[in-house]
């Protein structure tokens, strides 16, 4: 009996280029640039910085480039971990909607790049493999219907590393049998808790979860080319990923291949607009229109109701986060930030935010409510009553840059300048450019 594994190795085995409709190869396309701009403005912090020199120093002499970082090369793995780590260290990278618990762009492309610089890819032949990852990954995810977070996992930890074992494998030419072993290993190599969202500081260890996915999908495609072997039933069978990390009764097996290559996941892409959790973006976009529709400022505001669904409740209600790393995964403080700084630069997201005193104050008395009613999890409402009487309101559904309501090509283009450019805008500008051709590329480059 073929196993949800081996159908997706072979799905991934057989992709083409030409097969894949051309709505979802610009989805993918859009993705990696986002993660690109996403990961080089992550190298500047400085819980970046430990991570890309730990990969300088036992990675050193490989072909493989981190970004943000001109000049040093160091071996697969450790590139992968490193842009990993810089893709989600500032809270820019893509997500799948409706959630499901996995990051397409900063678990899935360091993986395929590293795998690139040591082999050289054409660009379609990477983005193929991009779809074929992402595709395999966001099954994996939407079968576990999020469950492993409520136990206390953090979720992208575990689903990423499937995504970057076939992203990597096939770029490093692994057959069906050695694509669903490299599945079988990645199992193993899944990791990640929650604990930094309970306590009083560590929200850095959230951005190593993804890097260590990417890393492991190295791992597991190298292993797996060589003839390591893993469980067949990797997926849904006894202590399998389903079992092992998923909650009984809410996980959903036949969902791991459904649809597969006629129902396209990559279309469900999410690209953020703010640098902040994804579960913030809609109650941060509602108040910044509700600010501009009826012209009101931080100082009229006398009191903020957010109603949202209950991961707000559960995993976004902290009112006076440690630091902006904490800060940036709590839904009241983000508002916070919103009411006081244009959220759409990732700039208004730094340490002074979280010690501004009228920042923290308005998070603090911020209150959050569990919705009434139906609505997804990223659905909320925000009602703002005004010093001079008056009590405004709007629900939001959707948030710009979901498949819903995408960036256009202009906003895309302001973010991967807002996050590459400064004193060289010229040459960000042409980077661009390229990276939009990236098919046409006889040998992917992200230069």
């Amino acid at each position: 009996m073929t196993t949800a594994s081996q159908t997706l190795a072979q799905f991934a085995a057989d992709l083409r280029y030409d097969d894949i409709p051309d709505d979802v190869v610009a989805r993918g396309r859009d993705c990696i640039i986002d993660t690109i701009a996403a990961a080089s403005y992550g190298a500047q912090f400085p819980w970046s910085r430990l991570v890309i020199d730990y990969a300088q120093r036992y990675g050193a002499g490989g072909p493989c480039s981190i970004f943000g970082v001109p000049g040093v090369k160091v071996q697969a793995p450790y590139a992968a971990l490193a842009n990993g780590a810089l893709g989600h260290a500032f809270e820019q990278d893509s997500v799948r909607d409706p959630g499901a618990g996995s990051h397409p762009g900063a678990t899935v492309l360091p993986a395929l790049l590293a795998a690139c610089e040591e082999t050289g890819a054409d660009g379609k032949k990477v983005l193929t493999a991009y779809v074929a990852a992402v595709e395999v990954m966001f099954r994996i995810a939407l079968a576990s219907h999020h469950s492993p977070e409520h136990v206390g996992f953090h979720a992208p930890g575990l689903t990423g590393t499937y995504g970057s074992a076939i992203a990597a494998g096939i770029i490093y030419g692994l057959d069906v049998k050695q694509l669903a072993n490299a599945l079988a290993i990645a199992g193993s190599l899944s990791s990640g808790l929650l604990a930094f969202s309970k306590s009083k500081g560590g929200a850095m260890v959230k951005r190593l979860h993804l890097g260590r996915a990417s890393e492991g999908g190295i791992m597991a495609a190298r292993l797996a080319g060589a003839g390591y072997e893993g469980p067949e039933s990797i997926l849904e069978g006894k202590f399998g990923f389903l079992d092992a990390f998923g909650v009984e009764g809410q996980c959903e097996p036949a969902l791991l291949t459904k649809g597969l290559g006629s129902d396209w996941e990559v279309r469900r892409i999410c690209l953020k607009r703010y640098a902040a959790h994804i579960n913030a973006h809609t109650p941060v976009q509602a108040l910044r229109e509700l600010m501009s529709e009826y012209r009101f400022g931080a100082a009229d505001v006398a009191h903020l109701l957010v109603e949202g669904s209950e991961r707000l409740m559960t995993h976004h209600n902290i009112p006076e986060p440690a630091d902006i790393l904490k800060a940036q995964y709590s839904v009241p403080y983000c508002v916070a930030i919103a009411l006081f700084r244009d959220p759409d630069d990732p700039r208004s997201f730094d340490e002074s935010a979280v010690q501004d005193p009228a920042i923290r104050a308005a998070a603090k008395a911020l209150e959050l409510k569990q919705r009434a009613g139906e609505g997804s999890v990223r659905s909320s409402t925000v009602t703002v009553t005004l010093k001079d009487g008056r009590k405004v309101g709007k629900r939001r559904d959707v948030y710009k840059g979901m498949p819903a309501d995408p960036l256009s090509r202009e906003e895309l283009k302001r973010k991967f300048m807002l996050l590459t450019g400064g004193a060289d805008d010229a040459g960000s500008a042409a980077r661009f450019e390229r990276l939009e051709k990236m098919a046409d590329a006889k040998t992917f480059s992200v230069a």
